[in-house]
């Protein structure tokens, strides 16, 4: 810097090395030099860890179409691979394979432990080969409990709502529904906000003991807890089997997808950090569930055995008296 400086101050080389005590030729190096364009090399980029797996991705994103496969599915399949990368990495890629739908606003509303719980149908196939599934959603933990069936009558209904309470160990205060002809026959038959329900509705909910309501027409988002469930449960759990089957060309069915559902249920959707609350509904569910009602007894009738031919009719188990007494008995014309 010393020798640019001087250089500039009008020095001749000769002055400039008897002031730095330099010799002219270093000086004559160090002007010329700054006299050269600066190069810069270039540093290599390093490739992302991502790189190795973005095929894979690109390839999962395009056999789901016109489905969307999020990006924590895909995060947990390439780790599984041996991608040690975090999440974040993989949300912002395949952000950038879709067009970033805009936000819909939603009126959100809570209800205590134990006051609410939400069902209603998500169907994945009608037709020939049907394929819809059962959701209960708890309001206050967001719990959900999932099954998939092949038809929606009402005697499913009804099964799926005692497995539903079975997994949640308790029955809640009220079940929020849509106007399912399975559930409601008449809106405001017997007056405002007096509906006529499925007489075999009415019959589950006293032997359980909770209170069916019913959303407000054309406003299915009313239970908006069970809706969002239902899109995460198409796009989590539905699009990411079906497609893995597909490619192997397997159909997801019923009995396969119930094989699986319990399973991501207890390891990924009960368990994952709930954007809306800040907690994970398993969490949540600990105070929900001593809120809940308890199951009510179940009588089970076990079937006797029919007895072999030449056997005595009389029970085997141990009475006041032999049966040889009666016998003797109903001989002698007492009885």
């Amino acid at each position: 810097m010393e020798i640019h400086i001087l250089s500039r101050q009008g020095k001749s080389i000769r002055e400039i090395a008897r002031i730095t005590g330099l010799s002219r030729n270093t000086v004559r190096k160090y002007l010329r030099d700054a006299q050269r364009k600066p190069e810069y090399s270039r540093r290599k980029s390093r490739g992302s860890k991502l790189d190795p797996y973005k095929d894979y991705l690109e390839w999962r994103i395009a056999s789901a179409q016109p489905e969307r496969i999020p990006a924590t599915v895909l995060h947990r399949e390439i780790r599984a691979l041996g991608f040690d990368g975090c999440e974040r990495l993989v949300r912002n890629y395949v952000r950038s394979l879709y067009p970033r739908p805009a936000p819909e606003p939603e009126n959100r509303f809570e209800t205590a432990p134990g006051q609410q719980m939400q069902v209603d149908w998500c169907v994945f196939r009608r037709g020939r080969d049907p394929l819809s599934a059962f959701v209960a959603t708890l309001g206050f933990s967001r719990m959900s409990f999932v099954e998939f069936t092949t038809s929606e009558q009402f005697e499913i209904l009804r099964a799926c709502h005692e497995h539903a309470f079975e997994y949640f160990g308790g029955v809640p205060q009220e079940v929020l529904y849509d106007n399912m002809r399975t559930v409601v026959l008449q809106r405001d038959a017997y007056g405002p906000g007096q509906h006529r329900f499925h007489p075999g509705l009415w019959d589950l909910a006293r032997h359980f003991g909770f209170m069916p309501r019913l959303c407000r027409p054309y406003r299915a988002r009313t239970k908006g807890k069970v809706e969002r469930f239902n899109r995460y449960l198409r796009a989590s759990f539905y699009v990411p089997l079906a497609s893995r089957l597909k490619a192997v060309g397997l159909p997801l069915d019923a009995d396969t997808a119930n094989a699986e559902v319990r399973r991501w249920l207890d390891e990924v959707a009960n368990v994952r950090m709930h954007r809306e609350l800040g907690a994970r509904p398993i969490d949540r569910f600990a105070e929900e569930r001593k809120a809940l009602q308890p199951l009510p007894v179940r009588l089970v009738v076990v079937p006797q055995e029919a007895p072999a031919p030449g056997a005595s009719r009389w029970p085997t188990e141990t009475l006041q008296r032999p049966p040889a007494i009666y016998e003797q008995l109903l001989r002698e014309g007492v009885l």
